[in-house]
């Protein structure tokens, strides 16, 4: 790539370095917070109730864009992508494994893309 065709860049590296040692610092200071201020406490019952479904409420918050707005189609709807992530719900839900979910969820979005599906 030419210095002319190259794309103009975002960060300098002083700014990519403040921007991730920031990013670590503020993830530490919110999980010190749960795990070492009050790690060591009883939490009422309906605290841990809710700390259960963190986890099941982040990943689709994280993948339903993804799946739903792919980049590489430039945001356009792809229907291999949302076939794969219906199956992988499917699957990890009938199956209660997450592992399964996510390798059947991968397979069958590769299998439909080979098959010029997307």
């Amino acid at each position: 790539m030419t210095p002319e065709t190259a794309p103009p860049q975002v960060f300098t590296d002083l700014q990519f370095w403040i921007v991730c040692i920031g990013l670590a610092l503020g993830s530490f200071v919110l999980r010190f917070g749960f795990l070492g201020l009050i790690g060591s406490r009883e939490m009422p019952e309906w605290v841990l109730r809710h700390l259960r479904y963190t986890a099941v409420a982040i990943l689709p918050a994280l993948v339903t864009p993804l799946v739903l707005w792919p980049t590489h189609t430039g945001g356009v709807f792809s229907l291999p992508h949302f076939v794969a992530a219906v199956l992988t719900v499917v699957v990890g839900f009938l199956t209660r494994s997450v592992l399964g979910g996510i390798v059947t969820g991968g397979v069958v979005l590769y299998a439909l893309q080979a098959m010029g599906g997307g």
